[in-house]
């Protein structure tokens, strides 16, 4: 069985396409002309900004103890998941390995970062094995000895998602053990070795699942000062502390193609074309996941250059990329919603022991959950238009600041436009 993802019969719901693009329109219209007249200076801070927690807070948050239970804990659930591979039964409605990973990990990574910040950094089973290698290899704490940082940026990051979406829109069988096991053993493998060439700061930039996890933090309430401190905080002003690594375009893409296409592959026309195409449903889909990540980025780099020629900016493909993240998150929740809801409580059920047991009915009607997809896209789309409007005031001059975001805005509205089409078309 392969698992199911998106929102099911996201296609039959009940709202009017008429009053979802004009809603949709007029939030962005509306967006951007207020933010044209009212703001005219820079107002977020990044790391600088936030309200300091109280300092027991802090404490306890950076305590070593709590840091080594949760590493504990990301360790063991891993080993959970790899001995349910080894030893489970090869059938998805029996062993809760696959909805262990397609599931509870990479959907609800997402609201676990959300409302908490960047966790992965800390349940990052890699991490625990590249600091237990260390130490059975008698070498220094990793991070005491300085070691070159990766000139790749985030592209590896970006490499490692594209290949999980691929294994679980794509591949031949998803959610079998085999599958599962080859692709996690060579993941690790590989982000093993690269952590053992340039130091555990690799997985910050390396490991996509992390990065993943970071960027969805940054629109947190919780975050961290420049120096460190753990403040609550505006989420824009987590989002715009956001640093323009080289990578950090293709992450985004990649997370926003690849949820595109997860919509689209719902699509009945789509899936009779994937049953029927000569060349295979393997590569019928990679050929659908590769082009859906590439329109993404070929309308986000063409409306980054035309940004360049009116407002005269340096380097806009990657300066406006973190205002790419809050539309990301809002496919997310759009498409993920239903499948976190339903599949992640039958495959805890599973893993306690339960035997064959029933996905219970999603928490909302139809027509709540066609006002939660199109009002989570267009709340992204529009916090894009936010984050967008004031990187503009920050780097043209005033003359060229509303001018120079107009291909942004066309951005934003194609974005709208396609996202909202994939639900209900």
């Amino acid at each position: 069985m392969l698992l199911a993802h998106g929102v099911g019969s996201q296609h039959d719901l009940p709202i009017s396409p008429f009053y979802a693009f004009a809603g949709a329109f007029a939030a962005l219209f509306v967006s951007f002309l207020a933010l044209g007249l009212l703001w005219s200076t820079s107002r977020f801070r990044g790391d600088r900004s936030g309200l300091a927690l109280p300092a027991a807070v802090q404490r306890a948050a950076d305590a070593p103890a709590v840091r080594l239970v949760l590493r504990g804990y990301g360790l063991a659930a891993a080993l959970f998941v790899v001995l349910h591979l080894v030893l489970g039964p090869d059938d998805p409605d029996r062993n809760p390995a696959a909805g262990s990973v397609y599931v509870l990990f990479w959907v609800g990574l997402v609201p676990a970062s959300l409302l908490l910040g960047p966790v992965w950094r800390l349940l990052n089973p890699l991490r625990t094995v590249h600091r237990l290698i260390q130490y059975a290899l008698h070498r220094a704490v990793p991070g005491a000895v300085h070691k070159e940082r990766s000139p790749l940026g985030l592209r590896p990051a970006a490499g490692g998602l594209f290949a999980f979406t691929w294994l679980e829109l794509a591949a031949p069988e998803p959610a079998s053990r085999t599958t599962l096991l080859v692709f996690l053993g060579c993941y690790t493998v590989l982000q093993l070795a690269a952590a053992a060439r340039y130091g555990e700061g690799w997985f910050a930039r390396g490991d996509a699942f992390e990065v993943y996890s970071t960027l969805i933090a940054r629109l947190s309430p919780w975050g961290r000062r420049r120096d460190g401190r753990l403040v609550l905080r505006n989420a824009l002003h987590g989002l715009d502390a956001t640093e323009p690594t080289p990578g950090l375009v293709a992450v985004v893409c990649v997370m926003l193609g690849s949820t595109a296409y997860d919509g689209f592959s719902d699509a009945p026309s789509w899936i009779s074309t994937v049953q029927t195409s000569p060349l295979g449903r393997t590569t019928t889909a990679t050929l659908g996941l590769c082009g859906a990540i590439a329109l993404v980025a070929a309308l986000y780099a063409l409306c980054a250059g035309a940004t360049r020629l009116l407002g005269r900016a340096e380097h806009p493909l990657v300066d406006f990329a973190h205002s790419l993240v809050p539309i990301a998150l809002g496919y997310l929740v759009a498409h993920y919603f239903t499948l976190l809801t339903t599949e992640g409580p039958r495959t805890l059920a599973l893993a306690a022991g339960s035997e064959h047991p029933v996905a219970p009915e999603p928490p909302l009607s139809p027509g709540g959950l066609a006002v939660l997809q199109v009002v989570a896209i267009v709340t992204g789309h529009v916090l894009g238009v936010v984050a967008a409007h004031d990187r503009s005031v920050r780097l043209f001059p005033p003359s060229k600041a509303v001018a120079g975001q107009l291909p942004m805005l066309a951005l934003m509205i194609a974005y709208t436009l396609g996202g909202l089409t994939l639900l209900i078309a």
